[in-house]
């Protein structure tokens, strides 16, 4: 081996390396286990085909990760091969390897929640939370055995890593030695290099998260493709927020119309009550799923199924994000969030008109209520950004005894309070609140656990039931208010969470959500099946309140619009989708990748081959929608005095 005088080294440096491959496909296959109801394979050859194409992401990973690693193990020193040096390569190795490698092991759980792996904007929904050790702690006590498997896997890695070492040999410095070290130095960094780009074209961008999709046959395989160490990675120091110049602004103004004016009705100034429910997905409405054909279906929200009588309901409405913050932006201010949250961006601080600042300036006052920690999820320094006049937390609450002990107040008590502040308010006034007690861990109040059992086929189940009972007490005391009957109510759910019915792991109804419209007058009462999202509340409820003026927004009015036609536009799967008409159009912000019929929510069969004029105007939509959106964002155009 003197022709050769570090080969062992660069054998057990493959070995290791080798090691965080086969360890990145025991956790791709957890992943699956735990997820499978939710990504659909044809068998297992389908699985492993998946699995290979997760190479190339791994590869990615798995070089960046080791970067330090790899550079400390090949450097043409002689002191290598020594036991403190090997040593200190071991915890190198593992400090940074074990923290990665954790990530994949949180998307276990987190993805039933998220619909795809985490990114980096995950951070910044925990950098508004002021209990993350009570959150990490909660996590490991309920998902224990992920927390088992990990500590497993990285005994059994940390087992065979030491299995084969380096020997430890005494170097004399020589040309021939330095010689062969550098140029394997430069060889192996340069590898590294391609690794972490995916490949060494020169035509071809770094891989991301869009390219996983290249290699499936439904868009939640690409899921197994990517790992979260590399979704993370990707999206660390990116901004999606780009412009596109694909149409004129003739098409934007025709297409996408972003300044509405609606003069249908007669002002009235009713109160606006806004009820954003935590996780409320349209599949635990009984209401909503009539027309579903789900095979031994069972709802269970029998208070908000006998308001549904009485009220104007969508039921194929989707959220326009996939977390509780995105939300907030979509129904407060018509804002949507693709690929990266518009909250979490570099833009959402600046004047923004929305309906916040259009009914203040009619004379109403605005208030939002949550019951979590102040600042939680992001919602109070939203809510200053939109300028709303009252914020009421656990803080103004002020009583830990309805507290959950992890998340807030318990919904019942929250509401209940909810009224009580409402009620000293003068009118016309908005208030909106955001609900908590729908979600992980999926606990119901110790006096209700009798009567909210865990019987139910799943553990969210007990908790939509715990929710609705809470907006049951909070309709009976709210009505014998004298606010109540001049009040137009509005419930819509914030995104899904777990789901039970085959029907709702199909990728677009995933992000199905219950809304409605109640007025105890009941001018508005039935059922509207068009195209419908979070986004359109805003103006639907200018529209309803008779407001004559002009205003920014990329939703329409669900009452009476004519010059939109219905639409939903959403971000998922690493692609834009847009569904309107006959179709659904998935769009990669520059081109469509496919048309789908509107019926096939699982979006199996791509029909762009057979393009048709409804198509192409699809599309064209797709491009002014996206170009308005990133130049109205990046420019700081949301505010009424920059239309």
């Amino acid at each position: 081996m003197k022709s050769f005088p570090r080969l062992n080294e660069y054998k057990v440096l493959a070995f290791r390396i080798l090691l965080a491959y086969i360890f990145y496909f025991v956790a791709r296959v957890l992943f699956f286990v735990y997820n499978h109801n939710l990504i659909k394979t044809s068998g297992i050859a389908d699985f492993f085909s998946l699995c290979y194409h997760g190479l190339v992401f791994d590869t990615t990973a798995i070089i960046y990760i080791n970067s330090l690693f790899i550079v400390l193990s090949i450097l043409p020193f002689v002191i290598n091969t020594k036991k403190n040096y090997q040593q200190m390569l071991f915890y190198v190795y593992f400090i940074f390897n074990l923290i990665g490698y954790a990530t994949n092991f949180v998307d276990f759980i987190y993805y039933k929640y998220n619909f795809g792996r985490s990114t980096v904007a995950v951070f910044d929904s925990l950098e508004h939370e002021s209990n993350k050790g009570l959150l990490f702690f909660n996590f490991s006590i309920n998902y224990w055995h992920v927390l088992v498997l990990f500590l497993l896997c990285s005994f059994l890695w940390v087992y065979l890593y030491k299995k084969v070492s380096v020997s430890y040999k005494q170097i004399s410095p020589s040309i021939s030695y330095f010689g062969f070290s550098t140029i394997c130095f430069l060889i192996i960094t340069t590898s590294c290099i391609g690794g972490i780009r995916g490949d060494f074209k020169k035509s071809t961008r770094p891989i991301n998260l869009l390219d996983a999709s290249r290699y499936v046959q439904n868009a939640s395989q690409a899921d197994v493709v990517l790992n979260t160490p590399f979704a993370l990675i990707r999206t660390m120091f990116s901004n999606n927020f780009k412009k596109i110049n694909l149409v004129s602004q003739a098409t934007i103004d025709t297409l996408v119309v972003p300044i509405k004016q609606y003069k249908n009705n007669p002002e009235t100034k009713s109160n606006i009550v806004i009820l954003i429910l935590e996780s409320n997905s349209k599949e635990y409405y009984g209401s909503f799923n009539k027309d579903m054909n789900i095979p031994n279906y069972k709802g269970f929200t029998p208070f908000v199924d006998s308001l549904a009588q009485h009220s104007l309901i969508f039921t194929n409405a989707y959220s326009n994000g996939y977390k509780s913050i995105h939300a907030v932006s979509s129904v407060l201010a018509g804002i949507p969030s693709f690929k990266d949250a518009f909250t979490s961006s570099p833009y959402p601080q600046q004047n923004t008109e929305s309906l916040v600042s259009t009914l203040k300036s009619i004379g109403y006052s605005t208030s939002f209520f949550h019951g979590a920690p102040n600042g939680s999820m992001g919602f109070l320094g939203y809510a200053n950004i939109l300028g709303i006049n009252s914020y009421y937390g656990k803080t103004e609450y002020n009583n830990d005894a309805d507290f959950d002990g992890v998340w807030g107040i318990w919904d019942e008590p929250f509401m209940q309070y909810f009224n009580n502040k409402i009620s000293t308010f003068k009118q016309p006034f908005m208030a909106t609140l955001f609900s908590v007690s729908s979600h992980e861990p999926y606990q119901v109040p110790e006096k209700y656990k009798k009567v909210f059992k865990d019987e139910d086929p799943c553990i969210m189940h007990k908790c939509i039931r715990y929710t609705d009972f809470s907006l049951k007490q909070f309709f009976n005391k709210a009505k014998k208010e004298p606010w109540f009957n001049n009040t137009i109510f509005v419930l819509v759910g914030d995104h899904g969470n777990l789901i039970y019915y085959d029907e709702y792991g199909k990728e677009i109804n995933k992000n199905a959500v219950a809304m409605l419209v109640y007025t105890p007058n009941e001018k508005y009462v039935g059922v509207n099946k068009n195209f419908a999202q979070q986004i359109d509340i805003y103006p639907t409820i200018l529209d309803m309140i008779g407001y004559n003026k002009p205003f920014r927004s990329w939703g329409r009015s669900l009452i009476n619009e004519s010059k939109v036609p219905p639409f939903v536009v959403r971000y998922s799967a690493n692609t834009y989708q847009y569904m309107s008409g006959n179709y659904i159009c998935t769009f990669d912000g520059e081109k469509a990748l496919g048309f789908y019929d509107k019926n096939d929510k699982d979006l199996k069969v791509n029909l762009i081959s057979k393009r048709n004029a409804e198509m192409d105007l699809l599309e064209l939509r797709c491009k002014a929608f996206v170009q308005d959106y990133m130049e109205r964002v990046i420019d700081k155009k949301l505010g009424s005095s920059n239309n």
